[in-house]
């Protein structure tokens, strides 16, 4: 008992520590965000308190206001902080990477397993939906890249549902802040094992970087990998 009441007092410091650096951080690229939290939990909490006054209860619609009022300012701050974070990170390459990794559960997500020489990305994200490619560059240049990803999930896997998007502001894209609901909605096709066998087959087939070369030296003039991928 006592050690995991040290260990509860040394976590909560950490806690406020972080929920603090996030305020700082969230106010940086919104600084109404404290005006706009506190309003919601003042309001919420007068509403209550006065309900409870016209019913003639209001310590017990006091308080339950109060616990009320710390919920609704909870979850404005969440998503307030969401929205500075995906604004902070928009146009940043690997943006979409960081946003695949939080989706939730049940989702496994592989960044960059398709690239070009303008850095234009493809990432791979597989869960009850099936597979999902998310495209980060120039759309010209990220439509070849994904349509030879699809090419390939298609001869290995022709049966499971492949969907594909490309991330910007554009007309036919998905703005950054809504890749994680988008991705979420779509239609659950595949059970737990099925998603653990697609992710083997893709395992299998292996991505860009585990088949980047990476070369340890000049390679001397003349020589030619064999086909069988083995230097002789």
């Amino acid at each position: 008992m006592a050690r995991k009441s040290n260990a509860e007092t040394a976590a909560n410091p950490g806690r406020l520590k972080q929920i603090a650096l996030t305020y700082k951080m969230t106010r940086k690229a919104d600084p109404k965000v404290g005006l706009i939290v506190a309003g919601v939990g003042i309001v919420t909490f007068g509403v209550f308190l006065a309900i409870g006054f016209l019913i003639d209860h209001p310590v017990y619609l006091g308080i339950l206001g109060f616990l009320v009022a710390f919920l609704a300012m909870a979850i404005v701050f969440g998503r307030r902080a969401e929205r500075a974070a995906f604004g902070q990170m928009e146009g940043q390459p690997g943006a979409a990477a960081a946003v695949l990794d939080n989706v939730g559960r049940g989702w496994t997500t592989t960044p960059a397993v398709a690239m070009n020489k303008s850095q234009d990305i493809v990432h791979r994200a597989v869960g009850k939906a099936g597979v999902v490619l998310i495209a980060e560059g120039n759309p010209n240049r990220v439509k070849p890249l994904l349509a030879n990803e699809k090419r390939k999930l298609a001869r290995i896997m022709p049966d499971v549902p492949v969907h594909d998007f490309i991330v910007g502001n554009g007309e036919g894209e998905v703005p950054l802040k809504k890749l994680r609901t988008t991705l979420l909605k779509l239609p659950r096709v595949l059970a737990g094992p099925q998603i653990t066998q697609v992710n083997d087959k893709l395992r299998a087939m292996g991505d860009l970087m585990s088949n980047m070369p990476l070369p340890k030296g000049p390679m001397p003039k003349g020589m030619r990998m064999p086909r069988g991928g083995k230097m002789r």
